[in-house]
């Protein structure tokens, strides 16, 4: 028995030995793919966890602290007017315009003697004419674009973001409306009479040029009204007469005020209420909201608009309430210094003056509350976030929030 024993584990034993155990491919490579999945997984997540964590700090905080970046020595003429333009600076005057960059450098410079300049800007295009003159300059953040000639007095104009010019031309009876591009040719115009439409009160347009916006403000019956109109120079106005698509009356207002925010979304700002539209062909009433108080400004971004009021809280002086585009009120913002302009840059809405700068997110939350180191005739956001370019009557400065 015990010879048979030994000969059954030797056996067993050369068996193992010359035929080992058969490995299941399959099973490992599956095996192992788990386990680089799992792994994998893992990594990702910890890490969204960690960008999720860096996201919220870096949206809930608060800055404290001006740092300047660079300054240049540059010197701002007495009667020159600033405007942001983009993330540059425009300064003009009845001597002419210039663009300069955040380096202080002269992008372009274009003399002209007018009375009473104008400026209009849409996103990277500005446009300078002269009221009741003739002559409208056209250009983009780089170079000049053109010129514009007209044959009657200029009473109003806008441009758009591809350098169209919608410019409002008064004649003896009639009010003519002309579309230019920034080269002066004439693509098309349309008249108006008071007793037609009304003595238009101001005209903007969509960024693309297609769609034109005109403000009427008439007599009726006794009653004073305003007419919001819309006219479609793309495909779709050719069917309509005089490219007129849709429009909207208002009894007994004002409607001095009218902006596209893009080429689908525009409001109007009257003196009891704010209206807003939507539409890229036929634009339409989307939302309307009555005001109780006096509007003391009005301000707009991309994509919020705010109007300011002036505040029944105390230990505030000033309101701000800011729509969305679409129609909806966000937020009130009380604040109590006087403000020299009010900015919706991305998610910041900014509020300054010479000395002093408030600056709030898209909910409301305070960012900043600080005064410059400068005196600050203009602020102008950049592309990286809480920096801003900072014009001062001696220099342009490069500051950033800490």
């Amino acid at each position: 028995m015990a010879n048979i024993r030994d000969y059954l584990r030797k056996k067993e034993k050369r068996d193992k030995e010359n035929n080992p155990p058969r490995v299941n491919y399959k099973e490992k490579i599956k095996s192992h793919k788990f386990t680089v999945f799992y792994r994998m997984s893992l990594t990702l997540s910890l890490l969204a966890a960690l960008g999720a964590v860096f996201f919220l700090q870096w949206k809930n905080k608060v800055y404290t602290e001006i740092i300047e970046l660079s300054s240049v020595e540059v010197k701002i003429a007495s009667d020159a007017q600033l405007v942001p333009f983009a993330s540059r600076l425009i300064t003009y005057s009845k001597d002419g315009i210039s663009c300069m960059d955040t380096k202080g450098n002269a992008v372009w410079n274009q003399t002209f003697e007018m009375q009473n300049p104008i400026v209009d800007i849409n996103q990277n295009v500005a446009a300078v004419g002269d009221y009741n003159g003739r002559q409208i300059y056209v250009m983009n953040t780089e170079s000049l674009l053109g010129s514009i000639t007209t044959n009657r007095p200029v009473r109003n104009f806008c441009v758009s973001a591809g350098g169209v010019v919608a410019a409002v031309l008064d004649d003896t009876d009639v009010t003519l409306i002309y579309l230019y591009d920034a080269q002066g040719n004439e693509l098309v115009h349309f008249r108006t009479t008071m007793k037609e439409s009304g003595y238009p009160v101001n005209v903007s347009i969509s960024p693309s040029g297609e769609l034109v916006c005109v403000s009427y403000l008439y007599v009726d019956g006794g009653h004073m009204k305003s007419s919001v109109a819309f006219y479609n120079f793309g495909a779709v106005g050719q069917n309509s007469t005089d490219n007129y698509v849709s429009g909207y009356d208002y009894i007994d207002a004002v409607v001095p005020f009218t902006r596209f925010l893009d080429n689908r979304s525009l409001f109007a700002v009257s003196d009891d209420r704010i209206m807003f539209f939507g539409g890229a062909q036929k634009p339409v009433s989307v939302a309307e909201n009555l005001l109780d108080d006096e509007v003391r400004g009005v301000y707009y971004g991309s994509e919020y608009v705010g109007l300011v009021f002036s505040s029944k809280e105390s230990g505030s002086r000033y309101r701000l309430d800011v729509y969305h585009k679409s129609g909806t009120f966000e937020q009130s913002i009380e604040f109590d210094i006087e403000c020299r302009d009010i900015l919706f840059h991305e998610d910041q809405i900014i509020i300054y003056n010479e000395s002093d700068c408030r600056i709030y997110n898209s909910k409301g939350m305070e960012k900043f509350a600080g005064k410059f180191n400068k005196t600050a005739l203009m602020l102008i956001p950049q592309n990286a976030a809480y920096n801003y370019m900072v014009v001062t009557p001696e220099a342009v400065d490069t500051i950033e929030l800490r």
